[in-house]
């Protein structure tokens, strides 16, 4: 497949493929796929002032006025938003917008709940991975957790990725109830996550700026949840209090402007992965569904 192929999912809502509308598709096809964009993604874009200039440019009440043509151009359903989009002071503002509770009701026990919205991959088994954009590429765990220890925890473990394009909602959420640790921040570069870098370089997953929550659960064990940078996400927010029960589905933080990714780790045998998430990831498709949806169910 070739990095700047249509980027095809399977909705789970339609049961039906769809071909993914990327914002800015043809600066990303001439960043990914041409020699003087790969040399600008290299001096330029991938470096953290880059990001903070972008999120400064949409954090400006200028920048308000691309609400309404975003909101046209991309279908966004307003009726699930708690403000009115008149009532966004930037562009910003709106993306890290708020939805109704019951815009994205929680699933029931015993199964877990997708972190984010957005288009999701899933493996049984980390170690067995070999082809995620691309066929042949694997995760290198030690260094998306930057910790070889923690990561022989996880390395058999069910995996699931979970990527927001710039249209999703951009809240992310946690997957399972328990006791969350304080996250710590991993740094790295401010690449894209867009599948046209991915089948690429899949290492931005672990050479991207990232932050690492371990949420402690009695029911499944422990969880790593990795929220993942990208270009214009010069910062990841988290909102929850560390140290203080949350419950499955509670919001654990916010992305700013860009797309995004959340990567869960699970430890062996705790859990089984619906099957038309696998099925799915088999076929070579991410599976679009919401945040509350299910995922997964306890073993």
């Amino acid at each position: 497949m070739k990095a700047t192929s249509p980027v095809v999912f399977f909705n789970r809502y339609t049961q039906q493929t769809e071909e993914e509308k990327i914002l800015g598709e043809r600066s990303l096809r001439w960043v990914y796929g041409t020699g003087c964009g790969r040399v600008a993604l290299h001096l330029l874009i991938k470096r953290g002032f880059f990001s903070r200039l972008l999120g400064f440019w949409q954090g400006t009440r200028r920048s308000a006025r691309r609400i309404p043509a975003f909101i046209r151009d991309y279908h966004i359903n307003t009726e699930e938003m708690q403000r009115s989009p008149e009532s966004f002071s930037s562009f910003n503002d709106f993306f890290i917008r708020e939805l109704k509770p019951e815009a994205r009701p929680v699933c029931p026990e015993p199964y877990l709940a997708l972190p984010a919205d957005g288009r999701h991959r899933a493996w049984q088994d980390a170690s067995a991975i070999h082809g995620v954009y691309v066929k042949g590429q694997k995760f290198d765990l030690p260094a998306l957790l930057s910790n070889a220890k923690l990561a022989e925890r996880f390395v058999h473990g069910p995996l699931l990725l979970s990527r927001l394009c710039p249209v999703d909602y951009h809240r992310f959420h946690f997957p399972a109830s328990g006791v969350a640790d304080a996250a710590v921040q991993l740094p790295g570069a401010l690449a894209s996550v867009a599948p046209f870098c991915l089948r690429q370089k899949l290492d931005w997953l672990w050479r991207n700026q990232r932050q690492l929550t371990i949420l402690h659960t009695e029911e499944i064990g422990d969880v790593a949840i990795i929220a993942v940078g990208a270009t214009g996400v010069g910062s990841i927010h988290q909102t929850y209090i560390p140290g203080r029960l949350v419950h499955k589905g509670d919001e654990q933080g916010y992305f700013c402007f860009g797309g995004s990714t959340v990567i869960c780790l699970f430890e062996p045998d705790r859990l089984q992965m619906d099957e038309d998430l696998l099925e799915q990831t088999r076929r070579g498709y991410e599976l679009y569904a919401h945040t509350g949806d299910h995922f997964a169910r306890r073993a």
